[in-house]
């Protein structure tokens, strides 16, 4: 099966991905946007398209059905879809999988999800098929269940099926976030729950109870988004602080997996781990050599980019020799006995992607190693304590060590905006202090992560590669916008707090002319950049602008009241 990319991440990434793409098509269904909406508006919402591929001995892979009909792909997109909608013919894939795959678009990444049959063709030896699902949404664990209902249905009653279960998804809500949604899909009712950036992982409201009301809910899914920790880092759970490490620093990272499910399963647990921080890199849940960017990730000519690559093909166990961090798991399975401590092992001892599991690094951790997490997940093996209990378990532990990293940064960060008592509606924002890293580093002795964590190490030299890392540019260009935005709203409210209409009053024409086009300006800024303003505040402003306008002569009037804003 393949999958889409926007979050979150990680959690954090998929959902914030999940969040902006949905956040423009989180309106009311009132009426009034019934009327306005499109064949295929709601289906667009969740999915870009959903697409057949076929392969066969002579002709190779091939789309053969994407539907709805007018979705558009280009042939680039089209080929990267065929190569990755297939396990690689070393993993050994047989009978039905899903997995998950990203893909670049001219407008930016897609996450799809592929379920893969082998059935044998009635007319053709070996004749193999894909069901994917295309969308900007990063919401692996729906559609994966999506996916379970009307895989095998299809590949049953084919296009007629794949019509129904589209027309289907055009009838369901926007994906709001925050919303609890009932969605009918052939025949059943999903009931679910969109998150927030808000919700911290692990900790969405599940939609278990099923009350009299809800006689007719077929399943309620605890998570649109997140994977099952536990399962993925099984084999490596004696690394889970080091790889933690690793994927905060945004360095280089291969998982050589033995099939495309356990590969796709095991970046995207990857990528979660540093929730609620949002990983900023690019991450490949299933790459082949056939990909597109397989030159740009594989050259020798220049460092390995930051970006997590899964792979199955033994070839690039020999291609990747020269990246620094490398995952080598097994066949993922839940041990009922304590799993062996693997140690790290050196790169050079991995030859192909036959070698024993293991972490190969050279990577030494900034932090002493948490003893108490690894001793609490073996006896939960020993115990047989289930695998979502031991999932929350590791969630909670990831959440807290990487709140306690990023707190110190979150409070130096909002020392840098400006007082309120700055703020003059006569004059623009003031600007967000600049941030130095000594300053920050000065404000650790007092305020560092030992006060919410109890881990030793070199905490100093793990801030020092953050702040050198894509994680922190994303993550500090999202709270300048943040705070930038609450300048603008803030500065808003005091234009609004002011007598308008009694300064257009002691000033000229042209002067009253340029404030009312400025609060227009205003006004359109609030709405577009979706500004943390009240609704009062809006409309106060506008009533000013209205007043001053009423208050000059009938020709500016005329023309101001026509006049838009740029």
């Amino acid at each position: 099966m393949s999958l889409r990319e926007r979050s979150p991440g990680g959690a954090a990434a998929a959902v914030e991905a999940g969040e902006d793409a949905a956040a423009t098509l989180a309106e009311p269904d009132g009426p009034e946007r019934c009327l306005s909406l499109l064949p295929w508006d709601r289906f667009s919402a969740w999915l870009h398209c959903v697409c057949v591929v076929g392969f066969d001995l002579e002709l190779g892979q091939a789309v053969e059905v994407i539907y709805p009909p007018h979705s558009k792909l280009t042939d680039k997109e089209k080929t990267n879809i065929c190569y990755l909608s297939f396990p690689d013919s070393n993993s050994g894939c047989l009978g039905d999988t899903q997995f998950c795959f990203r893909f670049r678009r001219s407008t930016g990444r897609k996450v799809s999800l592929c379920c893969f049959l082998d059935q044998l063709d009635r007319d053709l030896p070996v004749y193999l098929k894909s069901l994917v699902l295309i969308s900007k949404l990063p919401y692996v664990h729906l559609f994966r269940t999506m996916l379970k209902q009307i895989a095998p249905e299809y590949f049953e009653k084919s296009e007629a099926f794949l019509e129904a279960v589209c027309s289907d998804v055009d009838r369901w809500p926007p994906p709001a976030p925050g919303k609890i949604l009932h969605l009918p899909i052939m025949g059943i009712i999903m009931k679910l729950r969109i998150p927030t950036y808000r919700d911290k992982p692990g900790t969405t409201p599940i939609v278990q109870n099923m009350h009299q009301a809800d006689a007719q809910i077929s399943m309620a899914l605890p998570t649109v988004h997140e994977v099952d920790l536990f399962r993925c880092f099984c084999p490596v759970f004696f690394h889970i602080q080091m790889l933690w490490e690793l994927v905060l620093l945004g360095e280089p990272l291969v998982v050589m997996a033995p099939s495309p499910s356990e590969s796709s399963e095991t970046v995207l647990a990857l990528v979660s781990c540093i929730s609620p921080l949002k990983y900023c890199s690019d991450f490949r849940p299933y790459f082949t050599i056939h990909d597109s960017e397989f030159k740009e990730y594989t050259t020798r000519t220049q460092a390995p980019p930051s970006v997590i690559l899964g792979v199955t093909n033994p070839f690039f166990a020999k291609t990747l020799q020269h990246w620094p961090h490398i995952i080598r798991i097994g066949d993922i399975k839940l041990p009922g006995e304590v799993p062996k401590q693997v140690k790290v092992k050196k790169l050079k001892n991995l030859k192909t992607l036959d070698s024993k599991p293991g972490v190969y690094t050279s990577y030494k951790p900034y932090l002493n190693k948490d003893e108490e997490i690894v001793k609490q997940l073996q006896k939960g093996v020993q115990q047989k304590r289930p695998t979502e209990a031991q999932s929350v378990i590791l969630r909670r532990y990831f959440l807290e060590l990487t709140e306690s990293f990023i707190i110190p940064l979150e409070r130096y960060v909002a020392s840098l905006m400006p007082l309120q008592k700055c703020i003059s509606p006569w004059k623009s924002p003031p600007q967000l202090r600049q941030f130095s890293q000594d300053d920050f580093m000065k404000t650790l002795e007092k305020a560092g992560p030992q006060l919410t964590s109890g881990l030793k190490g070199d905490w100093i030299g793990l801030y020092r590669h953050f702040l050198k890392s894509p994680n922190f540019d994303g993550w500090f260009r999202s709270r300048q916008k943040e705070m930038t935005q609450k300048l603008e709203a803030l500065h808003l409210e005091a234009l609004c707090n002011e007598n308008l209409v009694f300064w257009s009053q002691k000033h000229t024409e042209v002067e009253t002319v340029d404030l009312v086009l400025k609060l227009k300006n205003k006004l359109l800024q609030a709405d577009r950049e979706q500004l943390p303003v009240k609704t009062e505040t809006l409309k106060k402003l506008q009533t000013h602008i209205n007043d001053i306008i009423l208050a000059l002569p009938d020709d500016l009037q005329d023309i101001l009241l026509k006049t838009g804003t740029t």
